[in-house]
């Protein structure tokens, strides 16, 4: 149940574990039966100042109180609790008033206070003081004010409605700055404490002063002479004024006074200092002097003024000045001389000898300075002039008078000269080496050519041509264009390099000037060959129906010569640079074939164990990008001799020739051999005799693409892969692709002469050729093999089978 509650008392500031009050009277309860019951103290608030001690009843504080921090302001200062005891339940409230104590003095809130008095103020005028704070209440407070003593001023303390007290500054007498300028008091707030607290602070009393003086100028005209070179920021003269008050009125500002434009231009005036000083340069040629006047004025209001007069020394500060009247410009480079250019003159601002001046121009140049009679003077030409050579000219004109020191003026006239289409435009080169790949793409760019005109504008503005010419009998605008702007070339066709391998035209450039230059060069174009032609086998022919048949004796040794493939390329270069490799063969150990020259030869002795029958399949290949190649076939025949094969050939057991036919055949054989050779050697001797002379001639057009039995091209030549020209051993290797018994005449190689053209036809007769390379097929086949030597036409075989020819 809740009870009336009991109340307290306990001072600040008493130490923790003091003891408050006993409640055990109060409770009406001994100290067991509070112990039972297990009374507890419980705080209204946050913090828990006190505690109850159940063995004695005792209210115990916890910590030190400060009355100024729980209670701040609030009289009086309580703290509430509840004791509570249990079995049975009663709760009973506790207030503890916290009773103040004299623990604080009395603070103002600066050290110093200051007062600004003038010397005029009234006497007994008021000026209230700034009262003082104590933390501590009732007798504890603030009682009292004390200053320290003063004629001037007394201390009146009043109390407020709440029983504070406050007090007033009171003037006691009339004050004088010049007598006492300044007051300093002491002021004293002392509470009703025991023992008593005082606090302290200074005031400062400034008397202030009355502005009863006028501010006096140290002179009342100021005169400056001024040099007319004086720099802006120059200080031209200071004046000063002066003023018996103090403070604000004493403080003076300059000012001009009515001051003219031309004044306020060129000078300037510090407001406080007095201070003058240039702000624009000066010319004593227009103002030779200049009064200023100035104002002070103090802080009250008060003025006085002064003047200052500036007079302004003449000096030579005046550069001659070029004046400009007339330009031709820009002027045409063919100008005659005495073309007058410019036209001026020159003035000066100074007098006597500081305007009088002196011109002269640059050396060197194709302009003079004359002087005519009004004092003008003009630049006229003297010499030719040429734009490509000098396309400006920037003319210095000088110009000195006659002060001290001498000032001088220059002014930089430029001169452009007009281009006059003079000058033809001029190729880069005389001659230009274009490169064309053969089989190229219609409209391919070749290359440029490029021409420059020294002159300008549209004298500058070229167009290329392309003159009217053939090639090959054609127009060279079928060939090749070019454009009119760029000097691009193109190709029109696409070309052959074995058709054509160069060609030539030539190229206008025209200005577009009036009248129109021009100039040409010389354009050669240089097919680039491309590997485009497969290797053309000349030796053996590959077109019979047929592969031709060497014959080889089986005593043949090692590097035995049996034939020799002979191959061309109608390309150039590496491209036409062949290579032979034997790709299959019937016994890859008998025969090899010479990578470089296509020779095939024995690799070991030849012997009886070898089959009679060889095919080897040689690959032609070229040294092109890709390479192109092509294969022949050759058909080797072994014998024991010359007749041996013809009767070792049979193959069909029933058509065997008896032992006695086959001598009489071998003996007919070389009867018919040695009287043809005898009669044929005779004939190159005549031959030779008659014609030595058209030998070399018709080596040299052997080379014709019209004569030549290979191929229309004049480069289908049978020439030796390792020297590149033709050989003796040419001749040789047609008669052996031609079937010829080649291995049994190497005897007679080096000695047989070149044919005639009559001849070389005789031997292109294709069933001339036919029947030569079909002969030993017909020995092979025919079983009377004398009938097939009887019939044949011996006078034409000994000239096509047996004998080399060119």
């Amino acid at each position: 149940m809740l009870c009336e509650p009991f109340r307290y008392s306990v001072p600040e500031e008493k130490k923790a574990g003091s003891m408050v009050a006993n409640v055990l009277k109060d409770l009406k309860v001994d100290v067991k039966e509070l112990s039972a019951r297990r009374a507890q103290l419980i705080s209204k608030s946050s913090r828990q100042d006190f505690q109850l001690d159940p063995h004695s009843g005792n209210i115990i504080l916890r910590d030190k109180i400060d009355r100024e921090a729980l209670c701040g302001l609030t009289d009086p200062c309580t703290l509430f609790s509840e004791i509570v005891l249990e079995n049975p339940l009663q709760v009973f409230k506790i207030e503890v008033q916290v009773e103040d104590v004299n623990d604080n003095s009395p603070t103002f809130s600066q050290n110093q206070f200051l007062f600004e008095i003038p010397e005029q103020t009234p006497i007994n005028a008021r000026f209230p003081l700034e009262t003082a704070h104590d933390l501590d209440k009732g007798e504890n407070a603030i009682q009292n004010y004390i200053i320290s003593t003063s004629e001037y001023f007394k201390l009146d303390v009043q109390s407020q409605n709440d029983g504070s007290k406050y007090a007033e500054l009171l003037l006691a007498k009339p004050l004088d700055r010049e007598v006492i300028p300044q007051f300093i008091l002491t002021l004293e707030a002392v509470d009703g404490g025991i023992p008593r607290r005082t606090g302290t602070a200074q005031i400062i009393i400034d008397i202030l002063d009355n502005n009863d003086n006028v501010p006096q100028f140290e002179q009342a005209v100021y005169k400056v002479q001024l040099m007319e070179s004086s720099h802006p920021g120059s200080l031209v003269a200071k004046v000063e004024a002066t003023d018996k008050d103090i403070g604000v009125n004493a403080r003076i500002i300059y000012t001009f006074s009515q001051a003219p434009a031309h004044v306020l231009q060129s000078f300037s005036l510090n407001n406080h200092t007095g201070e003058i000083t240039l702000v624009a340069k000066i010319d004593y040629e227009i103002n030779s002097k200049y009064q200023l006047s100035i104002k002070a004025t103090d802080g009250g209001g008060l003025s006085t003024y002064c003047k200052v007069l500036v007079d302004i020394e003449d000096e030579n500060d005046n550069a001659p000045e070029i004046v400009v009247s007339s330009i031709t410009n820009p002027l045409p480079e063919n100008s005659p001389p005495e073309t007058v250019v410019v036209l001026f003159g020159i003035r000066d601002q100074d007098s006597g000898d500081n305007g009088r001046t002196t011109c002269n121009t640059d050396k060197n140049l194709p302009f003079i300075l004359k002087l005519t009679e009004n004092n003008y003077y003009q630049l006229v030409t003297q010499q030719p002039l040429d734009r490509e050579q000098m396309s400006q000219y920037n003319i210095t004109i000088t110009a000195t008078d006659q002060g001290s020191p001498r000032l001088t003026s220059m002014t930089v006239i430029s001169i452009q000269l007009s281009d006059i289409n003079d000058n033809p435009p001029m190729f880069e080169r005389s001659f230009y080496d274009l490169h064309l790949r053969e089989n190229n793409i219609p409209g391919l760019l070749i290359g440029s050519v490029h021409a420059v005109d020294v002159d300008t504008e549209q004298n500058a503005k070229l167009t290329y041509w392309l003159l009217p010419g053939k090639i090959r009998d054609v127009p060279a605008s079928s060939y090749i264009s070019i454009n009119s702007e760029t000097g691009n070339l193109y190709a029109i066709r696409s070309v052959d390099y074995e058709d054509i391998q160069d060609f030539q035209v030539m190229v206008r450039a025209v200005d577009k000037g009036s009248p129109p230059l021009s100039s040409e060069t010389m354009v050669r174009v240089l097919i680039r060959d491309e590997n485009d032609n497969a290797p053309f086998v000349l030796c053996p022919l590959q077109n019979s129906t047929s592969p031709s048949k060497e014959l080889v004796p089986r005593g043949a040794e090692i590097g035995y010569l049996v034939t020799k493939v002979v191959a061309t390329d109608r390309d150039s270069g590496q491209n036409s640079w062949l290579s032979y490799q034997l790709l299959k063969a019937t016994d890859p150990s008998l025969f090899a074939v010479g990578t470089q020259n296509g020779e095939v030869k024995t690799m070991r002795p030849v012997n009886i164990r070898d089959t009679f029958k060889h095919t080897l399949i040689v690959a032609v290949r070229d040294n092109g990008h890709p390479p192109q190649s092509v294969s022949v076939t050759l058909r080797i025949l072994l014998v024991d001799g010359f007749s041996d094969p013809y009767m070792n050939i049979m193959d069909n057991p029933k058509s065997e020739v008896p032992q006695e036919e086959d001598h009489t055949l071998t003996m007919y054989l070389i009867i018919c051999l040695v009287a043809i050779s005898s009669i044929f050697l005779l004939s190159v001797m005549v031959f030779i005799a008659t014609k030595f002379q058209k030998r070399r001639k018709f080596i040299g057009s052997s080379h014709s693409a019209s004569n030549f039995p290979v191929g229309p091209s004049s480069q289908d030549k049978c020439v030796d892969p390792n020297t590149g020209t033709p050989s003796q051993a040419f001749s040789y290797e047609v008669c052996l692709a031609d079937g010829s018994l080649s291995s049994e005449f190497k005897f007679l190689r080096p000695f047989f002469p070149v044919f005639t053209m009559e001849h070389r036809k005789t031997l292109l007769n294709p069933q001339i050729r036919n029947d030569c390379r079909d002969l030993p097929n017909q020995l092979e086949e025919r079983e009377d093999i004398s009938q097939v030597l009887m019939s044949a036409d011996w006078s034409v075989i000994s000239w096509i089978c047996f004998f080399p020819l060119y």
